[in-house]
């Protein structure tokens, strides 16, 4: 791109200027802007852009892009997640960043959106119903259409429960009472909604419950319950395993990626896919109980 005269010295550009220097109308920029896509500041209500961060933003939005050195990951927690993504940061050491922050589902796909992270995970329901729910789901968000989908694997869900919770059964409803304390997901978060669609099969809503602890993620919420602050919470077997737990299996879900298509060619995303597949990772999988890898790395939506 060949910047005009005088721009190129300038560290911060007007809307009217960015607009030159991209080569783009000012009715663009100002969207651009607005949905935080674009490298941008307010001052004293005018929007700035920085020239240096607008040359990387272009480059990033080409193929491959400037920072192929560094996948982030944000999203849904899991434990297997965790450990591959530790072994593959000290695998490739000072030559690539890579980390995980696990945020819940909806929290990683703003900050997808907002162009923060490379990766979010995503589970939205149960397995049968992925397919549909999952793009359904980010279809709420304008950058859906250069996004893409790809599997990662299946879980088993259910409720982690304190092993001496396990004489009542293992249906949902024995543990209404207001005597158990569950604990409570942060909205926004698939597990948050697992639980509503739990629950709405018996006519019961969160409020229904005995709820004052909250968790971040799973594993925070099995840590509740090691920890004696509550006895139940809405997760997967592998979490329940980790932490010693019972578990009270209620079915499958589907994890998925989400990125834009860009990060999907880097080297770096194919290469993390393949550790995640390795016998190294699988092993691990094992010991943690409650994984299925069929159609793992798989593109499911988002292609065209």
């Amino acid at each position: 791109m060949n910047a005009p005269a005088g721009l190129t010295a300038l560290p911060f550009l007007s809307v009217k200027q960015a607009a030159v220097y991209l080569q783009l109308n000012e009715k663009k920029i100002y969207e651009l802007a607005n949905q935080g896509v674009i490298p941008a500041t307010k001052v004293t209500g005018k929007w700035m852009f920085p020239r240096e961060l607008l040359d990387r933003w272009m480059l990033d939005s080409s193929h491959s892009g400037l920072l192929s050195d560094r996948l982030i990951l944000a999203g849904s927690d899991d434990p297997l997640l965790y450990r591959v993504v530790g072994e593959f940061a000290n695998e490739i050491g000072n030559k690539a960043l890579i980390s995980y922050s696990p945020t819940g589902t909806r929290l990683g796909l703003d900050l997808l959106q907002a162009h923060r992270v490379d990766v979010c995970c995503i589970h939205w329901g149960p397995h049968n119903e992925s397919r549909t729910r999952h793009p359904a789901l980010l279809q709420h968000y304008s950058q859906h259409g250069n996004w893409v989908l790809i599997r990662a694997f299946k879980r088993e869900l259910g409720l982690i429960v304190s092993p001496s919770l396990l004489e009542y059964g293992n249906e949902p409803s024995a543990f209404f009472d207001s005597r158990f304390r569950w604990v409570r997901r942060q909205p926004g978060s698939g597990a948050l909604r697992f639980l509503q669609d739990v629950l709405s099969g018996y006519g019961k809503t969160i409020e229904n419950l005995n709820s004052e602890t909250e968790a971040l993620s799973e594993r925070e919420a099995a840590a509740a319950i090691v920890m004696d602050l509550a006895d139940i919470a809405p997760g997967i077997r592998a979490v329940a395993t980790e932490f010693g737990q019972g578990f009270i299996s209620l079915g499958w879900e589907t994890m998925d990626f989400v990125l834009p298509r860009n990060i999907w060619f880097r080297h770096l995303f194919q290469d993390f896919i393949r550790q995640m597949k390795s016998a190294p990772s699988q092993y691990i999988a094992g010991n943690l109980s409650g994984y299925d890898f069929s159609g793992a790395g798989d593109l499911i939506w988002g292609g065209d």
